[in-house]
């Protein structure tokens, strides 16, 4: 059935006779118009002419607008007709300039709350999120949480990190470097203009001691490379999951997270590998790794106590991993509570650099490093798996040696002159 066509101004609209109208387009004069679809669907339009052409604008629908309010946006849009104002074009125009203001009110909170929503799942940790709410929900939010990232200058980002910059220098460092992405995604959606205030290289370093001035870059404590074999008999003749888990540690040098979440998927007993999944990783990307014959030999000694999680080291918590303080708690038994667990991987380093002749770019490899630019890198392939297999053969030797055969320095001295910090 065809929609049913009233002429313009033939016949006036009532409040009460539009509820009875069927399909069609009911002209009530002045170019306003209402086209009924269904008897839910009804439309106000105003069809006008700009510049020879026809345009139709639309007004809202009935009932939540009026017969009254309709003739009334109509007038309000010929008056602006009148003075050569498209009134289409007008509401454009008012709509993003409201849009606009309503964007220049966006607070700081609201900003911080979406970027960390926008970027949560691409990160690997879980916490990590909770760090960055914590963090500026106890520095930023009472300084400039309210306020709109459009107003937000220098003088707010330093209200903000003075107090803690030389007491607590690494978390300062740590928020600062959150309130400039926060305040760059904010630019990028369009809740702000100009310069980030929260930038460090020529800005904010000009008006702040830099971090290493007042809280110099300390490495984790290390054992000297030379004491290393006997530290690792003592460890041997030690009991217990975590003695194990650090005995793996030192000899694959591998980080202590990896260690502790190993699992057994991830270890090829016949082909002498442990292949570490990219989500596992520091730098996100697969990391392959060499197992000598001492760890091969500890891995199947592993292999006897399984409890069915999958995990090699499992914690005493059925299911999770061990803790990282198990591995503290295995260095403070041997009275060595002043070195890290991490440090083993500096120690590593250091034996190689000053025992060994195996090329820098190997050890790099064999600590899960970056190594040389990104041009090297595209077309550096492989992994060097035969030659870190050898180095971490020789380590393995190295660390197995009868302490008689090593030159040493006092059991327990620590080395911390260099530091492989990650």
């Amino acid at each position: 059935m065809a929609d049913v066509i009233v002429a313009e101004g033939s016949v006036k609209l009532t409040a009460t006779g539009i509820k009875n109208l069927g399909p069609g387009m009911y002209g009530d004069g002045d170019g306003l118009w209402l086209r009924v679809v269904t008897t839910e669907r009804r439309q106000w339009i105003f069809r006008y002419h700009r510049n020879r052409k026809a345009r139709e604008m639309g007004l809202g629908a009935y009932p939540e607008v009026s017969l009254a309010d309709a003739r009334d946006k109509v007038q309000a849009a010929r008056k602006l007709l009148a003075q050569d104002i498209d009134p289409i074009d007008h509401r454009d125009a008012a709509r993003q300039a409201a849009e606009q203001q309503e964007a220049r009110a966006k607070t700081f909170t609201d900003a911080a709350e979406e970027y960390i929503a926008a970027h949560e799942a691409g990160w690997r940790n879980a916490k990590h999120a909770d760090q960055w709410r914590s963090t500026l929900a106890t520095y930023a939010k009472p300084a400039i949480g309210a306020k709109a990232c459009s107003a937000i200058e220098t003088a707010d980002i330093l209200k903000v990190l003075k107090p803690i910059w030389t007491s607590k220098p690494e978390t300062a460092a740590r928020l600062r470097g959150r309130l400039e992405m926060i305040l760059s995604y904010a630019t990028a959606r369009g809740w702000r203009d100009g310069p980030n205030p929260a930038l460090w290289r020529g800005h904010l370093q000009l008006m702040l001691p830099a971090r290493a001035k007042i809280a110099p870059v300390t490495h984790h404590a290390a054992l000297d490379w030379r004491e290393a074999s006997a530290f690792m008999t003592a460890l041997r003749a030690r009991d217990g999951m975590g003695a194990r888990a650090l005995e793996l540690l030192i000899l694959t040098a591998a980080r202590s997270g990896e260690v502790r979440g190993a699992d057994w998927s991830e270890i090829d007993l016949d082909r002498a590998e442990w292949i570490i999944p990219a989500t596992r990783m520091k730098a996100a990307k697969e990391h392959r790794i060499p197992l000598s014959e001492p760890a091969l030999a500890l891995l199947r000694e592993q292999a006897n106590l399984k409890d069915g999680s999958g995990l090699v080291f499992h914690g005493q918590r059925p299911g999770l991993p061990m803790s990282d303080m198990t591995l503290t708690a295995v260095l403070r038994r041997m009275g060595c509570g002043k070195l890290t667990a991490h440090g083993f991987r500096s120690t590593f380093r250091d034996w190689a650099a000053e025992a060994t002749a195996h090329p820098n770019h190997v050890v790099e490899q064999a600590l899960a490093h970056a190594v040389g630019d990104r041009v090297e890198a595209a077309y550096r392939r492989g992994d060097l798996f035969e030659k870190r297999a050898a180095l971490m053969g020789d380590w393995a030797s190295y660390l197995a040696k009868p302490a008689a055969q090593v030159v040493r320095p006092r059991f327990g001295q620590q080395h911390g002159a260099h530091g492989v910090t990650a």
